[in-house]
């Protein structure tokens, strides 16, 4: 069963196969809006026809190791063994009833795109496998730019600071429309994009460029342009993180951030953009692992927030679509109450799907016992299983949860989305130096090039390293170029390898990774710039490197270290693409950062 429909066998071997395609029948492939009265009410009646133990599972998305649904790699099995005690991802299914998978790279399930298709397949049917047959919600993180959990051969597009510096809304929406066609191919219906944080602190250690920047109004302008590209695409879109994680200084990964705005503060900064996702028809919005105190004095998490998910999210913001927690394995959920408590006191304020959390048995438990003890109610469950069925209905998985195993190659990848991706590349480098106007650099002026500085691990899929994806570019445009990669860290001797490399060079292009006050990167730049060799400093991450980079004649931001970008940022450095990305953050300077050193909306050209 490799197309997109359900066989008829399929279809009739239950009564609540048969409802599920019954409940759908008039409904497209996805279709925007409220589901009618009609189909709320046969769904309805197939919640009800569902136990306590399936509604309670279909709350969970879940991740799982290995590439197959049933028959993964012994490693994976083993890992699948040991955290959840199933061996695979269709006992997963069949033990907990999970209504979501989500994909990870590290959990090997993205080897290629055939591979995915079959995956999602493999996870569909046995989902039509259960007592009360029901296609699984499959997801992922493809935010591009430095999070892609689907690497090549598929595309990778820029990544939201990126699209912010080029500012085309028209572009952003394009993004997504090609991701979102990407995933449908491969089964994956629900995607953790766009990111919907406005990034107004340059010390954000988890937000930082997979936002779109600094401006409410213009981040909110590209979050609803790529909610309705995705929308296009017939995947789901979710906006993160609720209410806003664009201010801090905390990973919530590791820790729990602590957002200090005003509530008049969360209105002007934070809101826009979210109030911009609902306008534009977006589908999800997943919380954050905040705290809040302006929006909720109890300082709980937003994740376990009555009063900022239902009070401000449900009934201010009027927003009725589905809420999907932040990875609950995260530390800035875990710590107040405990793996026990979390998903209980997620739902009780509003939340709809449960991601990730670290011990299954025990979340679904907590749930099953907050139902059986009266803490949480049936009609509380169905509330949040409507909401999810209504979306799978939407996307048509409750008529089409097959794809296209052989197909799928001819609609990933493709050439004319590759090409797209580099186009919108073009529009996004962004050129903040250019003393006595020496770039562009030519292939006969300055033709032996020598590209050093940090290599960072490249976002998945990508080829890498950076210096060696920088140096093959240059060389196709025409350049002698050679590689060598000094670190994030350069240490004394490879400073000096760097300098002795530069003799006989006519200019050197140095890849900066998020520099700091107290970073050797700074070394190595000032002893380059020292030999007199024309030095051109490339930010392949934070464009804030240029305050701590003083003396470089030319400097860029390319917002990420993706192939697609340095590509796009070698082509604007030899002149064969014009630097059209504008700062969408500012940049403040290094000996004071109150005091803005490059605004937003800076940007030189060659004009």
């Amino acid at each position: 069963m490799h197309d997109r429909s359900l066989s008829r066998r399929t279809l009739l071997s239950a009564t609540a196969a048969t409802a599920v395609a019954a409940s759908a029948a008039a409904v497209p492939a996805y279709a925007a809006g409220a589901v009618s009265h009609d189909h709320r009410d046969r769904l309805k009646r197939l919640i009800s026809r569902m136990s306590i133990e399936e509604k309670v599972g279909q709350l969970f998305v879940m991740r799982v190791y290995g590439h197959s649904a049933t028959a993964p790699d012994q490693a994976d099995i083993d890992l699948n063994l040991k955290e959840m005690g199933v061996r695979t991802a269709a006992e997963l299914i069949a033990k907990y009833h999970v209504g979501g998978i989500i994909y990870f790279a590290w959990a090997h399930n993205t080897r290629d795109p055939r591979q995915i298709a079959g995956l999602s397949n493999g996870i569909q049917r046995a989902g039509l496998e259960q007592p009360t047959p029901l296609p699984l919600l499959i997801s992922t993180d493809q935010e591009h730019g430095i999070v892609a959990r689907v690497g090549r051969p598929a595309t990778l597009l820029p990544g939201a600071m990126a699209l912010g510096a080029g500012g085309s809304r028209s572009d952003a929406r394009s993004a997504a429309e090609i991701a979102g066609a990407e995933l449908a191919a491969m089964g994956i219906l629900q995607n953790y994009a766009p990111v919907a944080d406005v990034n107004v602190n340059p010390a954000n250690p988890v937000i930082g460029v997979r936002s779109f920047g600094s401006d409410p109004d213009a981040v909110a302008r590209m979050v609803a342009a790529q909610v309705r590209g995705y929308r296009s695409a017939g995947v789901a879109a979710t906006a993160k993180h609720f209410p806003g994680h664009g201010d801090t200084t905390v990973d919530s990964h590791t820790g729990i951030p602590v957002i200090t705005h005003t509530r008049q503060e969360w209105e002007e900064i934070d809101a826009p953009p979210f109030r911009a996702a609902i306008d534009a028809g977006i589908d999800s919005i997943m919380t954050a692992h905040i705290q809040f105190p302006a929006l909720d004095a109890s300082n709980d998490p937003a994740t376990l927030s009555r009063p900022i998910l239902t009070g401000i999210l449900r009934e201010e913001l009027g927003y009725d679509g589905v809420v999907v927690t932040d990875a609950l394995n995260m530390q800035g959920v875990r710590d107040k109450y405990g793996d026990h408590r979390v998903p209980v006191l997620a739902l009780k304020a509003g939340v709809d799907q449960l991601l990730n959390p670290p011990d299954l048995a025990v979340a679904w438990n907590a749930v099953l016992n907050a139902v059986t003890s009266g803490e949480l109610t049936v009609e509380r469950l169905d509330e949040s299983i409507l909401r999810i069925l209504r979306l799978k209905e939407r996307l048509g998985l409750l008529r089409r949860p097959f794809v296209s195993e052989g197909r799928v190659e001819r609609k990933v990848g493709t050439r004319a989305h590759l090409a797209a991706a580099d186009r919108i590349a073009d529009g996004t480098t962004t050129l903040l130096v250019n003393e006595r106007g020496l770039l562009p650099l030519s292939r006969r002026r300055e033709p032996r090039l020598l590209v050093v500085g940090a290599d960072p691990a490249s976002p998945t899929g990508t080829t890498g390293p950076p210096t060696a994806v920088l140096a093959k570019a240059f060389t196709e445009l025409g350049f002698t170029a050679t590689a060598l990669s000094t670190g994030t860290a350069p240490a004394a001797a490879k400073i000096d390898e760097a300098v002795a490399a530069a003799s006989g060079r006519d200019a050197i292009v140095v890849a900066t990774y998020n520099v700091t006050a107290t970073s050797t990167q700074r070394t190595l730049v000032t002893r380059l710039v020292a030999t007199g060799v024309p030095v051109v400093a490339l930010a392949i991450r934070n464009p804030y490197d240029i305050a701590h980079l003083g003396g470089v004649p030319a400097a860029l931001a390319t917002y990420c270290w993706t192939d697609v970008e340095l590509r796009a940022a070698a082509r604007v450095v030899a002149g064969r693409a014009d630097p059209e990305g504008r700062l969408p953050v500012p940049v403040p300077r290094a000996d004071d950062t109150g005091q803005v050193l490059y605004p937003v909306g800076h940007g030189l050209s060659y004009d």
